[in-house]
């Protein structure tokens, strides 16, 4: 039986989603022992998205094979009780043939940065702190330059393959007034991301924010199609896989 499953996890102490060589703790390789425990079978996870070393998920897609005689709200009950405490499965249920990366039409992600004059300690690993000065409009001017389908070889390599072409459908920033500062949202979907897109993206737009970048400058990077290693990057405890969208 196929099983397909939404899964929330706190990326902190993984490197990544991908399982890796030996036993580097990673989302997969926990999700595959759980199953193991529970069914006494080796399987092999499949997801929506490889999410890097850091990054968190509220809904993330993942699918296996297993033969399992019980009710699967069972399955995904004694899964829960062998993950770890910063994994926990949200759904399940049987869906035949069903691929979570191949069949998805696209991918929500959300970059949250908290702009605050002194650090929070109880945010550290969920928000990118930091004490500048932000330009919401023309951060804004250049989340809707990237909306449509594009070349973003400037923000990231394929995890496949050579193209680098992604169509966006949402790209925006929000700000929520907190007590220890002012939270920035940044929320994109797209049909697929490149290795590194989204926190390049921010790191961009960031920087335009705090007068580093002009818009000008900004498009014509993102025009030009070329990598740029030593682009800032966001670091990776601000983003989060928000939600896989297919086509039910």
């Amino acid at each position: 039986m196929r099983y397909r499953a939404t899964v929330a996890y706190d990326g902190s102490s993984y490197f990544g989603f991908q399982r890796q060589i030996g036993d580097t703790p990673t989302v997969q390789l926990a999700l595959e022992i759980a199953i193991a425990r529970v069914t006494g079978q080796r399987v092999n996870v499949l997801a929506a998205g490889r999410t890097d070393t850091g990054v968190h998920a509220t809904g993330q897609v993942i699918a296996f094979d297993v033969e399992w005689s019980k009710a699967d709200e069972a399955l995904l009950k004694a899964l829960n009780a062998n993950l770890p405490d910063d994994i926990a499965l949200q759904d399940m249920r049987q869906q035949a043939g069903f691929h979570p990366r191949f069949d998805a039409i696209s991918r929500t992600y959300r970059y949250r940065l908290l702009q605050t004059e002194h650090r929070q300690p109880l945010l550290r690993l969920q928000t990118w702190q930091q004490r500048s000065q932000l330009d919401e409009t023309v951060m804004q001017q250049a989340a809707q330059i990237v909306i449509g389908e594009h070349d973003f070889a400037s923000f990231g390599k394929p995890p496949q393959g050579e193209n680098t072409v992604r169509h966006i459908f949402v790209s925006q920033w929000e700000q929520q007034g907190l007590a220890g500062g002012t939270l920035w949202t940044y929320t994109v979907e797209g049909n697929a991301f490149l290795q590194h897109m989204v926190r390049r993206l921010v790191g961009a737009m960031v920087k335009l924010g705090r007068g580093g970048l002009t818009l000008t400058e900004f498009d014509s990077l993102f025009r030009r199609a070329e990598l740029m290693e030593s682009m800032t990057m966001a670091p990776p405890q601000g983003l989060t896989l928000e939600a896989v969208r297919y086509s039910e």
